[in-house]
């Protein structure tokens, strides 16, 4: 059962400040351990994957017509004055709910669980992407190396459609840490390695992909088990990383033994 909703009317209330933070700070969430889920699809897709926010978030004029599911979402609600919902927000228009979820970061990579592996990427619209088609194609972890954008950051977040939760994710790890993996690693390469659409490539494994300009890191490279590039007859030198995972994920999920 829920509590009856708290309502808050200052910009200057703690709740708020905090909420304000997670919004617009891209690490906050690593302080405060929990992370702000803005708007109703982001909500209903923490509600569809079975888990529950610590707190639900409604704009007061809002609150009257939210769904059901929304509204009794979370052991704790709060109603928040429309203005003071407009100076939360990180969105050129303000959603009119959100959740604060606590998180429980996981600390390591799980063995044997088909993986993607982000090697110094950059851009959050990119690491989104990739989360989403990871989560679309049966891969059961994403595993950040140090340099990475921020996972749960709220532009990797709104990227990432929801796949977050779907996924186990751990990030700030050096190339040591996938020794333990007992993967086979495949790399993404764009000037050589197996041509991808005929490769017979390993399952389950850990894709490795690398940061936007530079690709992998020799290092991680070099434990690799196979290198794989994309045909591209039309010409173009590169692919941008987040397209280049979608095809490869999905080539990969199309040759594991269930695919079908």
């Amino acid at each position: 059962m829920t509590a009856a909703p708290q309502p808050i009317t200052s910009r200057d209330n703690a709740f708020v400040k905090d909420l304000r933070r997670l919004a617009q700070d891209g690490t906050a969430y690593r302080r405060h351990g929990r992370v702000w889920l803005e708007g109703d699809h982001l909500c209903g897709a923490l509600l569809a994957r079975g888990r529950r926010p610590a707190v639900a978030v409604f704009a007061e004029t809002f609150w009257p017509q939210a769904p059901q599911a929304l509204r009794e979402a979370a052991p704790r609600t709060v109603l928040l004055a429309d203005k003071v919902m407009e100076s939360v927000s990180g969105l050129e228009s303000a959603a009119s709910v959100g959740f604060v979820l606590d998180l429980d970061a996981a600390a390591a990579p799980l063995p044997g669980a088909p993986a993607v592996v982000l090697d110094r990427l950059q851009d959050a619209g990119n690491v989104g992407s990739i989360l989403r088609s990871a989560s679309a194609f049966g891969f059961a972890q994403v595993l950040a190396l140090r340099g990475t954008a921020a996972l749960w950051s709220p532009k990797v977040l709104r990227a990432g459609m929801g796949a977050h939760f779907g996924l186990r994710l751990v990030e700030g790890l050096e190339a040591a840490s996938l020794d333990g993996l007992g993967l086979p690693l495949v790399a993404t390469s764009s000037h050589g390695g197996e041509w991808l659409h005929r490769a017979a490539l390993p399952w389950p494994c850990a894709w490795l992909l690398g940061h936007e300009g530079r690709g992998v890191q020799p290092a991680l490279e070099a434990k690799a088990a196979m290198r794989i590039r994309i045909a591209q007859p039309g010409g173009e030198e590169s692919l941008n990383v987040a397209a280049a995972a979608a095809i490869c994920l999905h080539a990969s999920a199309a040759q594991a033994p269930a695919a079908g």
